[in-house]
């Protein structure tokens, strides 16, 4: 929506956060997303696919979805089109910091998956794994709802000769139905205002420990604090918080041995 950035970058000042150099955004990126797409296209690891959703409606399920079966591989006389990258049924497996090694069967389990949409819009897993590239990220951590989207974005890093970086994903906090507290869930805004007990909130809601006069404490040293009292590792299988706080939900993919 017209605004939402500054909103979304206003709430991050507010709270404390901080980065070196300019913002990027993702239109910034586009020529960047349409060279790794043409990559992957002259080197027949991506190729343009014309089913439809509704073609598609029958299509074996897993735990990742719809398994895409490949009807386009071998080529289509579509004219309204998206771009799908090949897969393999070889075992893709990382390291998570919390969750342990996790392993996926990308052919068997999601199929080939959209890069660019119908629409002409770059679609999430190119342009995220352009992105990070583009700003030398070497760690990321992010909620465990995508756990499951890390194999494919692993995938695409290995075809574009990436390196991949170091990724921790971590519970998420829910509602009392099991959703995850978001816009699309009903879940408010944060806070502009009383932002020191929400940062300190948040601690605890992650499992750390903040002493109780923490909340009057300036910004900076709540951060400090933070810095350096974390300790990530009280969160490595957990999936509720204490009474007080909301439940945390775990992704349903498996560690595997």
């Amino acid at each position: 929506m017209p605004g939402a950035s500054d909103k979304i970058i206003a709430a991050l000042e507010r709270y404390g956060f901080e980065w070196h150099g300019k913002i990027r955004y993702q239109s910034d990126s586009r020529t960047a997303h349409e060279a790794a797409l043409a990559a992957l296209s002259d080197r027949g690891q991506a190729y343009r696919c014309g089913c439809s959703r509704r073609m598609l409606t029958t299509v074996k399920s897993g735990p990742l979805g719809s398994i895409y079966p490949g009807t386009c591989r071998g080529g289509t006389e579509a004219t309204d089109y998206a771009w799908r990258v090949r897969t393999t049924s070889e075992p893709l497996g990382f390291e998570d910091r919390l969750q342990g090694r996790l392993v996926q069967r990308l052919e068997s389990e999601s199929g080939d998956f959209i890069v660019l949409r119908r629409d002409g819009l770059i679609a999430y897993h190119l342009a995220v794994v352009v992105d990070d590239y583009l700003q030398g990220v070497t760690e990321i951590v992010r909620g465990i709802d995508l756990l499951d989207s890390t194999p494919r974005q692993i995938h695409l890093q290995r075809l574009l000769g990436y390196p991949t970086p170091d990724y921790v994903h971590i519970p998420v906090a829910v509602n009392q139905d099991g959703q995850i507290r978001s816009k699309n869930t009903g879940a408010n805004e944060i806070p502009l205002i009383g932002v020191r007990s929400t940062l300190v909130s948040a601690l605890r809601v992650l499992g750390q420990q903040p002493p109780a006069d923490l909340q009057a404490a300036s910004l900076d040293d709540i951060w400090k604090w933070a810095a350096e009292h974390w300790h990530i590792d009280v969160l490595r299988n957990q999936t509720e918080l204490p009474p007080s706080g909301p439940s945390l939900a775990k992704n349903s993919l498996t560690s595997g041995a």
